[in-house]
C-alpha cells in the first residue's frame, strides 16, 4: 500500500481546509486510516482515525470538534477536513494505514504519507 496526501498549504485563521489521503497498491478499504500531525522539533502525534467502514475513533480530544474524517473505499481515498484553523495547527500533517485504530500509538501503523504542509497564518 501506498499513501500520498494532499491538499496542504497556507491559510488563515478562521479557515476551513481538506487534506487528500490517497491509497494506490491494495484496496484502502483493508485498513483503518489514522490522521497524524508533527510539529517542528516534536515527535507525530496521533489526532483521529477512521475506521475500515467508517467508525471514528479520537486520539485527541482536542481537535475532534473541528476535525471530521471521512473515506470514500471505492476510490481509495481518505479525508481530514479541519474546520475553524487556528495558527496551532501549523504542523505537517500524515495519514497512515493500519489493521485497526488500536490506541493511537504510531508503531501500530504499517503504511504513512510522506506528509503535507499546513500553515495557518495572518
Amino acid at each position: 500500500l501506498q499513501l500520498v496526501e494532499s491538499g496542504g498549504g497556507l491559510v488563515q485563521p478562521g479557515d476551513s481546509l481538506t487534506l487528500s489521503c490517497a491509497g494506490s497498491g491494495s484496496p484502502l478499504e483493508n485498513y483503518a486510516i489514522g490522521w497524524y500531525r508533527q510539529f517542528p522539533g516534536k515527535a507525530r502525534e496521533g489526532l483521529l482515525c477512521i475506521q475500515r467502514f467508517g467508525g471514528v475513533v479520537d486520539y485527541d480530544d482536542s481537535v475532534k470538534d473541528r476535525f471530521i474524517l471521512s473515506r470514500d473505499n471505492a476510490k481509495n481515498l481518505a479525508w481530514l477536513q479541519i474546520n475553524n484553523l487556528k495558527t496551532e495547527d501549523t504542523a505537517v500533517y500524515y495519514c497512515a494505514a493500519a489493521n485497526a485504530c488500536f490506541d493511537g500509538h504510531d508503531y501500530f501503523y504499517d503504511y504513512w504519507g510522506q506528509g503535507t504542509q499546513v500553515t495557518v497564518s495572518s
